[in-house]
């Protein structure tokens, strides 16, 4: 004689409230609580039976059932039933179905509704953190601040407000010092599931293009796209180098960026604590945009080689460690910059290079003669 299944109409209206209010299916949450019961149900009962959970989706009511392979001969009665019993239950049943017994084990719909409130807290957490994940993902690329929780060497964890930010050592500025509780910004670099599915965002100060961004909020033109970065090179914490350009030929990109008495990009620069910026006008041309490139530094010509993206730049003798920088910051700088294979030479040096070349040919020439 079947027993009375669990009835619960009060978890279906709060069911159908959350998928109003929160966007979870009703369907999903209670595929969640069947697999969630029938883990519960093995776990009270001791069960070694294969057994299936059942909800039905207006009333609530919790079916459980046992499964029992049919089979010619039975070795385990949990498992299995022999096929003459089996038919006895049901004419219809051959070799390889499965019979479904219903059974509702006495206290069940306590652990029911203890399960079903577990899975449902859990599943909405999920579902929060989802939302929070897909909101900051689709914030990649821009900038967003932050209180200081923990900061050392190897990571600094902001207080983001809905979640977590890490920047770790990579990301940092070996200039700059954090303090906890200090209030920093940082350019979203990547959003991650954490390792309990918390949506954590790694946040860089020392990424180009936070520069870009800073240059992007400070500047209306380029937020705009009447001014265009073209790019964007860096030595965190040191110098960095941004090549604009406007198609407009009324506009001075670099005025415009620099602003008046420098004053548009000196909030950059405090914000980048006293980092160096060289705002220089992209060319079309290569051999103009190295020149410009290697600014601050006076540049005689440039010989390029189109196929091999090399460039052969010549400067005056006084100009030649201005142009390379201290460790050979401003060459690598532009070198990035351009994405061209720079190679800087002094006037002297390059004389010498054509003299030696000059002699070394003499010298070939007349092996040859001999």
């Amino acid at each position: 004689m079947k027993e009375q299944a669990i009835d619960n109409k009060e978890l279906i209206l709060a069911l159908e409230e959350l998928e109003k209010e929160k966007g979870i299916k009703k369907e999903y949450l209670l595929e969640s609580i069947e697999t969630a019961l029938v883990t519960a149900y093995k776990r009270n009962f001791d069960s070694l039976e294969n057994v299936k959970v059942e909800m039905d989706k207006k009333t609530g009511a919790t079916h459980i059932y046992s499964l029992r392979e049919v089979v010619k001969r039975a070795n385990d009665k949990n498992l299995q039933i022999n096929i003459k019993e089996a038919q006895k239950i049901n004419p219809d049943l051959k070799e390889g179905d499965f019979l479904e017994t219903e059974i509702v084990p006495r206290n069940f719909g306590r652990i029911a509704a203890q399960t079903a409130k577990q899975v449902i807290i859990q599943k909405l957490r999920e579902a929060e953190r989802e939302i929070i994940f897909t909101e900051f993902n689709d914030r990649k690329g821009e900038i967003v601040t932050g209180l200081v929780q923990k900061a050392d060497k190897n990571i600094v964890v902001l207080d983001l407000g809905k979640l977590e930010g890490v920047m770790p050592a990579k990301e940092q500025v070996p200039t700059e010092h954090y303090h906890v509780n200090d209030k920093i910004k940082g350019y979203v670099l990547n959003v991650e599931k954490g390792a309990k599915g918390a949506p954590q965002v790694i946040v860089s100060r020392s990424h180009p293009d936070f520069v870009r961004k800073l240059l992007e909020f400070e500047i209306p033109e380029i937020y705009e796209g009447v001014i265009e970065i073209k790019s964007v090179s860096r030595d965190p914490g040191n110098r960095s180098k941004v090549a604009v350009y406007s198609p407009d030929p009324n506009i001075d990109p670099v005025g415009s960026c620099v602003g008046q008495k420098g004053v548009r990009i000196q909030n950059v620069i405090n914000e980048l604590h006293g980092e160096k910026i060289d705002v220089i006008e992209w060319n079309e041309d290569p051999s103009i945009y190295i020149a410009a490139s290697l600014l601050p530094a006076q540049i005689l010509a440039v010989d390029i080689k189109e196929e091999e993206k090399f460039a052969q730049v010549i400067v005056p003798d006084d100009q030649l460690s201005l142009a390379i920088g201290k460790s050979g910051q401003n060459a690598r700088l532009a070198a990035r910059l351009t994405n061209w294979k720079i190679d800087i030479k002094s006037e002297t040096q390059f004389r010498e290079m054509l003299m030696n070349m000059q002699n070394e040919k003499v010298s070939q020439e007349t092996e040859t003669e001999e």
